[in-house]
């Protein structure tokens, strides 16, 4: 449940890749205006680092900045109104924020994706766990959170996943887990059960790929650590791809680290089971539970 009682669909006002939108597009409106940073700052009553900021999308901006930049650059009309719009959006308050989350996390990015690619070492992914499953990994976590905490972060670990199933605002998941990880007893036997069925179910839906990889496999790239792949369809922003490590996480935005994450993922899904062998597998485990 939401802090106001209420559940949604996680709404796309990801702060995050809409001041990366908004700062691009003030550099390509700078540029094509003839200016260089140096020239333009001085003309808006600002530094050329706060510019500069703005542009990396490292310092936010007001709807008030934001026309003083157009009518410098000579922008007007339609243009005019959809970077305004854009400049509302970037500043929204993102409703992960309800539960204690800042903006410069991965929710705030996963939320304006369309695409995720993901793979784990060590447990379910995030987008597939129960709130159970769930909150025996936040239990066993050294990051110590509070009872109120832990159950903030599964709720929005739940909301997240409504998305698999939206209609209005959905997301794709291709999703790679290592066979161990479903033999491991997260939370006791039970847990894992009701965890195998819901993989099973998650399985079938149209948006979720869901692919095992085998224990008998050996050394592999993956070894080397975990991370997520984001897409953004129609917003044309760049893949990011996403690495947690114990000591926090890190985005990788440029195209050559990219490109690399997503060779290493390839590889992964094709050293996989299929889609269907690594449901069937799945399928015994919960009929081996029953017996």
């Amino acid at each position: 449940m939401r802090p106001d009682g209420e559940r949604e669909v996680a709404r796309r006002n990801g702060s995050v890749v809409r001041q990366r939108q908004l700062g691009r597009t003030l550099r390509e409106l700078r540029e094509e205006a003839g200016l260089t940073l140096e020239e333009a700052a001085p003309r808006l009553d600002w530094s050329t680092s706060k510019l500069s900021r703005i542009e990396i999308a490292q310092q936010s901006i007001d709807v008030h900045g934001v026309r003083s930049m157009l009518d410098l650059y000579g922008v007007g009309g339609e243009r005019w109104t959809q970077i305004l719009e854009l400049t509302r959006q970037a500043r929204e308050r993102g409703w992960w924020r309800a539960y204690g989350l800042t903006g410069l996390g991965y929710v705030a990015i996963e939320t304006e994706a369309t695409l995720v690619r993901d793979f784990t070492l060590g447990f379910v992914p995030g987008l597939l766990q129960t709130a159970d499953y769930a909150h025996a990994l936040f239990t066993a976590s050294l990051n110590r959170r509070t009872d109120a905490q832990r159950e903030n972060q599964i709720a929005v670990r739940m909301i997240r996943q409504e998305r698999l199933t939206s209609t209005e605002h959905p997301l794709a998941l291709v999703a790679i887990v290592e066979e161990s990880v479903l033999y491991r007893p997260v939370g006791g036997a039970e847990v894992m059960r009701a965890q195998h069925i819901h993989l099973m179910e998650a399985a079938e839906l149209p948006t979720v790929t869901l692919q095992v990889l085998p224990g008998d496999i050996g050394a592999h790239p993956g070894l080397d650590g975990a991370f997520t792949l984001l897409s953004f369809g129609e917003l044309d922003e760049p893949d990011v791809a996403y690495v947690e490590h114990p000591m926090g996480a890190v985005h990788l935005q440029k195209e050559a680290d990219v490109a690399r994450a997503t060779l290493v993922f390839d590889g992964l899904r094709s050293d996989a089971l299929s889609p269907t062998d690594s449901g069937a597998l799945i399928r015994r485990l919960v009929e081996g539970s029953q017996a």
